[in-house]
């Protein structure tokens, strides 16, 4: 059983079970992606219980991809700046943003495999990116300029308090970006197009192999209501 404190266990497991490969529309970004979601997800299931065993890290997903490759294409957007990737997954969005010039990048996840796999996906693209530990949603984050959020709209709770905290933290001067493709409970007002892409994903975790995804800007709370 691995000890889910252990970040050397979590690396060997990750290690173990995926490979380097590059992400489709951000091929420039290489993350430990596996081949095969039931197999690591019986793996993970058996070796970290009781924890959520749904391995998130382990895949690029549609949000994120469009909002690395946005902050890649459109690098002023994250340059100088102090930028936290949350719900971070793999860490694709943090290494995105910290090569494209952001001055401090931090990342945050509640699951134990994303900060293994955030550690080791930033050694393989040779950038430094640092953990937020805890439950962020909802706080303030004092020092951080940029929020951003790859496929946070997923589950209704989830979605709602995202738009809400994020909506509440554009109002005080910090510029959220989330990535979606039009997921089930993504919320309807409150956010700006800024772009578009045709995602590649894999049919392991989507049922397409292409996603329309949006990136888009989180409206504050007064031009929400207003909109």
């Amino acid at each position: 059983m691995i000890d889910p404190s252990s970040l050397a266990e979590l690396k060997t497991f990750i290690r173990g079970r995926t490979r380097p490969l590059p992400v489709p529309l951000v091929p420039e970004v290489v993350t430990y992606q596996a081949d095969e979601l039931t197999s690591l997800w019986h793996a993970t299931s058996a070796e970290l219980a009781p924890w959520d065993a749904a391995p998130f890290w382990a895949f690029p997903w549609a949000g994120g991809q469009a909002v690395a490759r946005y902050v890649l294409d459109w690098p002023e957007v994250v340059r100088g700046k102090s930028v936290l990737d949350f719900a971070s997954g793999s860490g694709l969005v943090a290494i995105a943003a910290a090569r494209a010039g952001a001055a401090r990048v931090e990342a945050c996840d509640l699951d134990p495999f994303a900060r293994a796999a955030v550690e080791l996906n930033a050694q393989l693209n040779g950038v430094a990116i640092g953990w937020r530990e805890g439950d962020l949603l909802g706080g303030d984050l004092p020092g951080i300029d940029v929020v951003l959020a790859g496929d946070v709209f997923y589950e209704r709770a989830l979605s709602e308090a995202c738009l809400a905290w994020l909506s509440g933290l554009r109002a005080r001067g910090i510029l959220s970006l989330v990535g979606d493709p039009g997921r089930l409970y993504t919320p309807r007002e409150g956010l700006l197009d800024w772009a578009n892409y045709d995602v590649p994903t894999s049919q392991e975790i989507e049922q397409s192999p292409v996603l329309r995804t949006s990136v888009q800007e989180v409206l504050p709370r007064a031009a929400a209501a207003a909109s």
